[in-house]
């Protein structure tokens, strides 16, 4: 394990969770490992808390591959429920409106899902890390403020329908860079009239890894800690190795 030159960590983020705090577990652990005070730690494609599934955490110079990482298509498995909102389309906030759902079909969505497939122009949560004039748009959204978010053109390459109730949908979503999953819930229920948002969400792929080929927190940090490590060149002079 080359820490330095850079390792890469498939890591199945456990619900709660927020993407800082699956980096900070694996850094401590590296950083320990290393007995240095400082070393780069990041991940590509951040999850909210009450989504689980495929995180990507890197260290040392695999840093500079974020970008090329997080670019690889997403794969996820969505819950929403239909017949209700919530400021932040997911369960973060309270329901503010209620909504029927007595003419829901199964027909109905079926036909609304076809029109979300392809290149879609989606408008990104207030509730989200985007930046207005250095500003994030949650921070605004807290404050009572509703940020200006433009539109951005995505893809979705598919859409399916695993289950159905008139109250609740159950998706399998494979899609681009960027798409927010509760924006597209917040779409559909308003497409079928009837409003939605997010109640559980996996990532279940990023390009072509599966989370069935992910760690879990624990065997990430026991690798950390237990794998032999190899140093490059310029650390020690030779490839040496620390067990």
């Amino acid at each position: 394990m080359d820490l330095i030159t850079g390792e890469i960590f498939y890591v199945d983020k456990p619900l709660e969770w927020t993407s800082f705090d699956v980096v900070k577990r694996i850094r401590g652990a590296v950083l320990r490992r290393l007995g240095r005070k400082k070393f780069k730690v990041g991940h590509a494609g951040t999850l909210d808390p009450l989504a689980t599934g495929v995180m990507i955490v890197v260290t040392g110079k695999a840093t500079k591959r974020i970008e090329e990482l997080q670019a690889g298509v997403k794969e996820y498995v969505a819950t929403i429920r239909l017949g209700a909102t919530t400021p932040s389309f997911d369960l973060e906030t309270e329901i503010d409106a209620t909504y029927p759902t007595a003419h829901i079909t199964r027909q109905l969505v079926l036909d609304t899902l076809e029109n979300f497939k392809g290149e879609i122009s989606q408008v990104p949560p207030a509730f989200s890390a985007c930046k207005i004039e250095g500003v994030r748009a949650y921070e605004m959204a807290r404050q009572g403020e509703e940020p200006p978010l433009k539109p951005k053109l995505l893809v979705i390459d598919e859409i399916e329908l695993l289950e159905f109730a008139p109250e609740e949908i159950k998706l399998r979503i494979v899609c681009s860079k960027g798409t927010y999953i509760r924006a597209l819930a917040r779409d559909i229920g308003k497409a079928l009239g009837s409003g939605g948002h997010l109640t559980a969400l996996r990532r279940t792929r990023v390009g072509d890894v599966s989370v069935e080929q992910c760690m879990t927190m624990e065997e990430a940090v026991q690798k950390v800690k237990t794998d032999e490590l190899v140093f490059p060149d310029e650390e020690h002079g030779s490839k040496d190795k620390l067990k």
